[in-house]
């Protein structure tokens, strides 16, 4: 019996079409979250009780050594209006109507601080070509290496936060993003954003713990007064408490999932697509990547394939320019 080439790339296509619906459900399945780092440390952001005194944003200047960013040029005055090579850590906020209320919704305002989130799946390593930017395997820090950079970019591109900042305007470009004050943390201190909240709205410490603290607010009645921890909470920390109102809490905590989750947690009284944060799927960029080129390469399916087709024209004789 003679294939004819017709019904064998009907044959091929269709085989490969079936490979590409099976293969990513299998890949997927097999996918589990990435586990949190041995001494995994990260941020608890909770918006309600900011109060949007960039204080932190002075911190993060102070601790390492970035310049003043300013919109107005006859000021003199740190006040850029998002992130940049010059800024790693900024307060944004959101009104609406009359903005008299704060974390409300509609007619009300609030805030939220932008920064690296340090995934524990971070897409920005997996597209980094020449290793530049990586996790720590012990604390999870995403760290970036400006020897190695080769000003690609492609961090920029694969960041599902759009956090790393390529710096423009220097003969000798280099990329910025929150390290999260890895050089700070070495000497036992925690980030500059953190110490110097003076409300305890950006939090310091291990990230099981901050995700513990996270579930427990949302169990708090708005309208009372509960203790916050300040600066920084964990074991062998002198941690310090505040006494504040409890808002009215979305009942949800980003960063815990969101693409695989990250070591920085929100919480806030306002949507969180409201106040500019993506909306983003639990899986994590590097596993759906992962799990297409699985789909693709699958038992060699997509090769041999491609391999068939090539022997079978060959056998047919076709000439040496087809």
């Amino acid at each position: 019996m003679q294939l004819k080439r017709r019904d064998f790339l009907k044959a091929t296509a269709g085989g490969g079409l079936l490979l590409a619906a099976q293969g990513p459900v299998a890949a997927l399945a097999h996918k589990e979250k990435k586990a949190l780092a041995p001494n995994a440390v990260g941020i608890l952001y909770d918006s309600t009780l900011c109060v949007g005194c960039m204080a932190c944003m002075a911190g993060c200047k102070q601790a390492n050594n970035m310049p003043v960013e300013t919109t107005d040029m006859l000021a003199r005055w740190d006040n850029p209006p998002d992130l940049s090579a010059k800024t790693l850590n900024v307060i944004k906020r959101y009104i609406d109507g009359n903005g008299l209320n704060k974390d409300q919704e509609t007619d009300g305002y609030g805030f939220i601080k932008r920064h690296c989130m340090h995934c524990l799946d971070p897409s920005c390593v997996s597209a980094c070509p020449v290793s530049a930017l990586q996790k720590d395997p012990d604390n999870g820090v995403v760290s970036y290496d400006k020897n190695a950079c080769i000003g690609c970019r492609y961090c920029q591109i694969a960041c599902p936060f759009n956090i790393p900042k390529f710096e423009w305007h220097s003969a000798f470009p280099k990329i910025f993003k929150c390290e999260l004050c890895r050089h700070i943390l070495q000497k036992g201190g925690i980030s500059g954003c953190c110490s110097s909240c003076p409300t305890g709205a950006s939090i310091f410490g291990p990230v099981d713990e901050l995700l513990t603290e996270a579930k427990r607010r949302l169990t708090l009645a708005p309208g009372l007064h509960d203790t916050f921890p300040v600066n920084a909470m964990g074991a062998g920390r002198n941690t310090k408490y505040n006494s504040q109102k409890v808002g009215h809490y979305v009942p949800h905590i980003y960063g815990e999932n969101e693409v695989g989750g990250t070591q920085v947690l929100l919480l806030a009284g306002i949507p969180f697509g409201k106040l500019g944060m993506p909306d983003l799927p639990e899986e994590s960029f590097v596993s759906l990547a992962d799990g297409i080129q699985y789909a693709i390469y699958k038992g060699m399916a997509y090769p041999l394939i491609v391999l068939g087709a090539l022997v079978y024209m060959i056998s047919k004789g076709e000439s040496p320019k087809e």
